[in-house]
């Protein structure tokens, strides 16, 4: 294995995709803007990819989303291994119906017998001042579904190792990368680094409190913890990395010791992924916590474009440490 390089996310991603592609020829990639001629990915992504492998392995498409995923689902269930990219979350709106009905369900309508081995990358997150229609984090709706597992790496490293997992898994992936944490800096494991679906990581450990969350907010709770250590409160921070499926057996087990649980994630609280593990908490645990669970998130509204109302819309850090403290107050 290579030696750990110190790189952001953006390169993990394509370094992922490389990996990928040379592992195995049925693994292309797909989206708008893709190939070199068009840029390499609006971000980079996917930048000297093409130039490498070849335009009929890294395809720039037309603005047609709908189109995007119905040829990718069309393309897995024929054997290919497709990665196809939505660039912003808020677009996959308009082809729901591919993912829902057709790449989330095949595999139960063929009796087992069709595999979808998809992985759709998108990437959102307010912070930018883009607006409400193309900040949301939608990965609760794609964590109801049946049949998919849902994605969402908080660092370098796990974009890496859960990209090429998603990659080589027989199951349709949502793979979502939080544009905030494109440039974000970490060290990251040379080839054959990959991380396993449906199991969370502690990232810090503590005593006093378990707080669960996963993707960007991650990274304001890891600041939140070591803040609050500074006044004797002990945090541990569990990174879920999948929200679909979801590790139950970590959390639940974290929460057991602590007997305090906040979770914590962009997208808005009402119905969000936080609403199922305050659920699943109070099912198992009622008896041996000391408070209610506690869910933080983002309003129930559309991301303001106003950037005093979008600060304030995420849960940043200061809406972090205040519901730690009423936590253990």
């Amino acid at each position: 294995m290579s030696e750990v390089q110190k790189i952001n996310t953006v390169q993990a991603i394509n370094q992922a995709l490389d990996e990928a592609m040379g592992l195995d020829s049925s693994v292309f990639v797909m989206g708008e803007d893709v190939a070199d001629a068009q840029g390499g990915g609006v971000l980079k992504c996917t930048k000297g990819l093409s130039t490498k492998y070849g335009v009929q392995r890294v395809r720039s498409t037309p603005i047609a989303e709908q189109a995007i995923v119905g040829a990718a689902v069309g393309a897995a269930i024929a054997g290919m291994r497709p990665v196809a990219e939505i660039m912003l979350m808020n677009f996959i709106t308009v082809a729901m119906d591919q993912v829902t009905n057709h790449a989330a369900k095949l595999r139960f309508m063929s009796g087992g017998q069709t595999h979808v081995p998809l992985t759709l990358r998108m990437m959102s997150g307010a912070g930018f001042g883009t607006g409400g229609q193309h900040a949301d984090m939608l990965e609760a709706w794609f964590a109801h579904t049946p049949g998919l597992k849902v994605v969402a790496p908080s660092n370098p490293a796990d974009a890496k190792g859960l990209l090429l997992s998603c990659i080589f898994d027989d199951d349709p992936c949502i793979f979502l990368e939080s544009l905030p944490l494109y440039w974000a800096t970490g060290e990251v494991p040379g080839p054959g680094h990959r991380v396993p679906l449906g199991k969370a990581a502690i990232s810090r450990a503590g005593s006093d409190l378990t707080i669960v969350s996963y993707s960007r907010a991650v990274t304001d709770c890891l600041v939140v913890a070591e803040k609050l250590a500074a006044d004797g409160i002990s945090a541990e921070v569990i990174d879920l990395r999948t929200v679909a499926p979801i590790d139950f057996e970590t959390v639940l087990a974290s929460v057991a010791r602590t007997r305090r649980l906040l979770v914590v994630h962009e997208a808005t609280t009402f119905c969000g992924v936080g609403a199922e593990i305050a659920a699943r908490v109070n099912e198992e645990l009622f008896g041996q916590l000391l408070r209610p669970v506690q869910r933080l998130g983002g309003y129930h509204s559309a991301v303001p474009f106003s950037k005093p109302l979008e600060t304030e819309f995420i849960p940043n850090q200061s809406r972090i440490e205040r519901a730690v403290r009423k936590l253990i107050d």
